[in-house]
C-alpha cells in the first residue's frame, strides 16, 4: 500500500477532520431518518394515492387516474377553495391591523412590562385550543355574554344570531393566529435601532414619515413572517370553521375531513391535500420573492 493511502501516514489534522465529519454524520442520522420516514414518506404516499381510484367503501384500486384532480374543478369544490382563500386574506388583514401595532408598542415597553405582556400572551397557550374555541361559543350564542352586553348598553333590542356565522369564524381565526403576528413583529421591532427614528425626526420628518421611511422597512421582515404564519394556517384550520361556523362556512380543511371521515374517499382527499400543499408552497415562494425584492430576508428564511 502506498504511503498516500496509508491512514497512519496522513497528517493528524486530516484524521481529526475526518473523525469530526463522521461524528457529525452519525449525530444527524436520526434527523435524516425521521425526515425520511415521517415527512417525505407520507408526502410521497399522499401524492401516489391522489392518482388512484376509489374502490368499495374503504378500498383503493391500483389504477392510474386524473379524475380526482378534475373533480376539484367542480363549482362546489372550486367555491370552497375560493372561500378559503378569501377567508385567509380577510383574517390575515385583520391580524395585521391588530397585531402589528401591538407587537410594535410591546417592543417599546420597559423590560418589566414587556415580560408581563409576553406572559399574558403565552398563558392562553397553556390550555387546549379547542377549549378556548368552545369558550367563544358561550360568547357568541343567543343570549350569551356579547348579547347581554349589547342589550345592556342599548345597541341592540333583541339577541343576535352571531354563532355559526362568517364573522364568528373570522373572530376565531384572529384569536387563534394573532399571537404569531405579534411575536413576529415584536422580534423585528425589538432588534431595531431606535436612534434611526430619532435621527429622521431631527432631520424634519413627521411621525408618519419617520414610520413609513424608517420603522416600517426595518420591521418588514417580522411583518412578512407574521403574514406567512397567519395566512398559511388559516387555509387549513378546519376545526375553527367547524366549531364556530357549523355547516355554513366550509373550508378546504373541512372538505378534506369530510372526504376522509364521512365519504371515505381517500384518493380524492389526497388530491385536495396535494392542491392545498401546492397553493401554500406558491404563497411561500411569493413571500421569498417579495422579501428579496424589498431587501428583507425575513425571520422565516431558514424555515422556507
Amino acid at each position: 500500500m502506498s504511503r498516500a493511502n496509508d491512514p497512519a501516514a496522513r497528517p493528524p489534522g486530516s484524521r481529526a477532520i475526518s473523525s469530526v465529519k463522521r461524528s457529525a454524520f452519525f449525530m444527524a442520522l436520526p434527523m435524516y431518518l425521521f425526515t425520511l420516514v415521517f415527512v417525505l414518506g407520507p408526502l410521497v404516499y399522499m401524492l401516489a394515492l391522489s392518482f388512484l381510484r376509489r374502490e368499495g367503501v374503504w378500498g383503493v384500486s391500483l389504477s392510474f387516474t386524473l379524475r380526482n384532480y378534475s373533480r376539484i374543478g367542480i363549482p362546489e369544490y372550486a367555491r370552497t377553495f375560493i372561500q378559503s382563500i378569501r377567508l385567509a386574506l380577510f383574517s390575515t388583514g385583520a391580524v395585521i391591523l391588530f397585531g402589528y401595532p401591538f407587537g410594535y408598542f410591546m417592543a417599546k415597553l420597559r423590560p418589566v412590562w414587556r415580560a408581563r405582556t409576553m406572559l399574558l400572551l403565552i398563558i392562553p397557550f397553556w390550555t387546549s385550543s379547542l377549549m378556548r374555541l368552545y369558550g367563544w361559543i358561550i360568547v357568541f350564542r343567543a343570549n350569551g355574554i356579547l348579547d347581554r352586553i349589547l342589550m345592556a348598553i342599548g345597541l341592540t333590542a333583541e339577541p343576535l344570531r352571531l354563532l355559526y356565522t362568517y364573522p364568528a369564524v373570522v373572530t376565531g381565526m384572529i384569536y387563534a393566529l394573532l399571537p404569531f403576528m405579534i411575536y413576529s413583529v415584536y422580534t423585528s421591532a425589538e432588534k431595531m435601532d431606535w436612534a434611526l427614528v430619532e435621527a429622521a425626526r431631527v432631520l424634519g420628518a413627521s411621525p408618519a414619515q419617520a414610520f413609513l421611511t424608517v420603522t416600517l422597512p426595518l420591521t418588514m421582515p417580522g411583518l412578512f413572517s407574521g403574514v406567512i404564519l397567519t395566512f398559511i394556517p388559516s387555509m387549513g384550520l378546519f376545526f375553527i370553521a367547524d366549531i364556530l361556523g357549523g355547516n355554513k362556512v366550509v373550508l378546504v380543511g373541512n372538505l378534506i375531513q369530510e372526504q376522509l371521515m364521512k365519504a371515505h374517499d381517500w384518493p380524492f382527499a389526497a388530491a385536495l391535500s396535494v392542491v392545498l400543499m401546492l397553493m401554500t408552497t406558491f404563497f411561500i415562494y411569493l413571500y421569498r420573492r417579495l422579501a428579496r425584492a424589498t431587501g428583507s430576508n425575513g425571520e422565516l428564511e431558514g424555515l422556507v
